[in-house]
């Protein structure tokens, strides 16, 4: 675990070269240990750098706060994303590493989709696990498009199917290139999550 920069995190260097190093963000109440197993299986040998979310809710970590099951502080969100932008902007430097993939769940995801729309350029791509929409008004900032893969839950309690359609046609207005899975789960990953996401990951090649 390093504190030596913004977010309390965890980073794994890459033990094989010519793969994009993985951003992994955490779903609540998770760390920066949570997703490291999972990022090993998904993209094996790639880096990893894995922050911990600064905003407690009863104690458990998040990337940003909220106001209610599903209805987050918005302006808390623009803020937050700014401060994780700054974070990898920070670690790239310290790491030597190129733009990250965010791989977020929940939380996390939607971290990682307000970055996409907010600071474009900072990630090389996203895969959005059980993500919602995180603003509801987002300017359009133009920057480069990056491929994303989000996968939903048909049967998920959390996030409602129209809320991740308008994330997904929001990141498309904005350039991006975005796969929409909606799968036969619930909040929780599938197996099926974990297929698609190895799968995509692989053709997203090396960093340029």
């Amino acid at each position: 675990m390093s504190q030596s920069l913004s977010f309390v995190h965890r980073f794994l260097p890459a033990s094989v070269e010519g793969q994009r190093p993985l951003l992994l963000l955490h779903g609540t109440g998770g760390d920066e240990n949570d997703l490291l197993p999972l990022g090993q299986s998904l993209a094996p040998g790639a880096a990893l750098l894995s922050p911990r979310g600064p905003v407690l809710e009863g104690g458990m970590p998040r990337f940003f706060r909220r106001l209610a099951e599903g209805v987050f502080d918005e302006a808390d969100v623009v803020k937050r994303a700014k401060d994780l932008a700054d974070f990898i902007t920070q670690a790239r430097t310290q790491y030597g590493l190129a733009a990250p993939v965010a791989l977020g769940f929940s939380n996390g995801a939607n971290i990682a989709a307000a970055l996409l729309l907010l600071h474009p350029g900072t990630l090389s791509g996203a895969v959005l696990l059980r993500a919602m929409e995180p603003l509801q008004a987002t300017p359009a900032i133009a920057g480069p498009g990056v491929p994303v893969l989000i996968l939903s839950g048909a049967m998920d309690p959390i996030v409602p199917e129209d809320n991740v359609a308008r994330l997904a046609a929001k990141l498309t207005a904005n350039g991006n290139s975005v796969t929409h899975t909606i799968l036969p789960a619930g909040h929780g990953l599938s197996q099926a999550d974990l297929t698609l996401a190895a799968g995509w990951l692989k053709t997203q090649g090396a960093p340029s």
